[in-house]
């Protein structure tokens, strides 16, 4: 019942449920400073997860102009069993959206590891534009939201997040591809 209850809890402040224990979303959960990369990937490995889908481009930089920390061999080495944790980038330019073919590339992707019975974390920089694009298709492919509902529906899984505020997707781009997706799609 405790690890029950643990999958739960989220990992740290900047991630929600999609799927409660099983289909988290988020920021980018490395950090510059070691110690707190390691707090958010014991998190995340506390919680279950397994896979993580990276939507961020390889060559991004943050605030102050350095490139993200590769946290995928960090997650890996604290875990008790490294060979079961993969990472897979699968990138979306910043403030963009993918074609509607990688679209589906991404979201079989989560459905192929939902389906292997693995947790799957996906994220880009800030969790809200490229992230929320995804999540909102994924939850209209999945009928668990309908495009008239589904910006609602993320607000709501959203809203224990310090950002909740913004909007998520953020793009009018992003936003008309999540209307315009189609259960089954």
């Amino acid at each position: 019942m405790k690890n029950f209850m643990m999958m739960l809890n989220k990992p740290f402040s900047r991630s929600y449920w999609v799927i409660p224990g099983r289909f988290l979303a988020g920021y980018y959960p490395g950090d510059q400073h070691r110690e707190t990369m390691d707090e958010k990937m014991q998190g995340l490995l506390i919680c279950g997860i397994r896979y993580v889908i990276n939507l961020m481009e390889p060559d991004e930089l943050d605030h102050e102009g350095l490139p993200f920390v590769d946290y995928a061999p960090v997650m890996k080495s604290l875990s008790n069993d490294g060979s079961l944790i993969s990472c897979r980038r699968m990138p979306i330019r910043n403030l963009g959206l993918p074609s509607r073919d990688f679209m589906v590339q991404i979201l079989d992707c989560i459905d192929d590891t939902l389906g292997m019975n693995r947790s799957v974390y996906v994220h880009c920089w800030g969790g809200q534009g490229r992230t929320g694009t995804v999540v909102g298709c994924w939850l209209v492919r999945h009928g668990i939201a309908e495009s008239e509902s589904v910006l609602d529906k993320i607000r709501e899984l959203r809203r224990f997040d310090p950002k909740a505020d913004n909007p998520s997707p953020m793009m009018p781009d992003q936003v008309r591809m999540v209307l315009s997706w189609g259960k089954g799609q």
